[in-house]
């Protein structure tokens, strides 16, 4: 498994790639933006682990330019945890975000759940009726086969992982997930701290549906799609 490190901190990148390497990754390191243009190849790296901190530019414009070509599994791994950062992040089609510090273990596990999902081609576990192509609740339709959501035949535009949570609770229109299943579900983990991405993730959901009520919070328990 190949990995590209965008990290221009020398001792954290030392750190993280011996924790990748052991972890079974072969890894590739770059220090700045221009580094990291120059060593991604799709062909050649199976996932990129990205820092916003770079000297020579905003890592969120990298981002940008990682998934304008290619939908390859990309994790954010920086100190920049404001609210607006995170919805960026996610909206320029980054997989999951994580902030620093960080537990080793809870990385790992984030990054080998976009990875595993990324390569099983499997936006949607195979749970209910697999021959179901397209569901429609209220003004929401989603086509699982064209990867698409519309509200009221518009387009949504969404990230992967924006996608997968809204299919998710669409599988049972009305019935609470609870946010430790969609957790192990999405995130491949339990992790408290897994919570707050999730959090930052229906709220971009929310953001780009435009309609009001079709993703309702249940107050301590987790969340459900109705027909809005």
């Amino acid at each position: 498994m190949r990995l590209l490190l965008v990290e221009d901190d020398d001792n954290v990148a030392d750190a993280l790639s011996r924790i990748l390497r052991h972890s079974g990754f072969h890894v590739v390191r770059a220090g700045n933006g221009v580094e990291a243009m120059a060593a991604f190849a799709p062909d050649q790296v199976d996932a990129v682990l990205l820092d916003l901190g770079l000297p020579d530019m905003d890592g969120l414009e990298l981002c940008r330019w990682f998934r304008s070509r290619s939908d390859l599994p990309l994790l954010i791994v920086t100190a920049r945890g404001d609210l607006e950062s995170r919805l960026r992040g996610l909206d320029l089609g980054a997989d999951d975000y994580l902030t620093k510090p960080y537990d080793a273990r809870e990385l790992m596990a984030r990054l080998r759940a976009v990875v595993r999902r990324q390569q099983a081609g499997a936006a949607f576990p195979r749970t209910g009726n697999p021959a179901v192509i397209e569901v429609s609740i209220g003004p929401l339709t989603i086509n699982r086969a064209r990867y698409r959501a519309s509200v009221d035949g518009r387009d949504v535009a969404l990230t992967r992982r924006e996608f997968e949570l809204l299919e998710l609770l669409a599988r049972a229109p009305g019935v609470v997930f609870t946010r430790e299943q969609i957790l192990r579900e999405l995130w491949g983990t339990a992790w408290p701290t897994a919570g707050r991405s999730l959090e930052v993730h229906v709220a971009s959901l929310r953001s780009k549906l435009g309609a009001r009520g079709l993703v309702e919070t249940v107050r301590g328990v987790g969340y459900r799609v109705t027909g809005g």
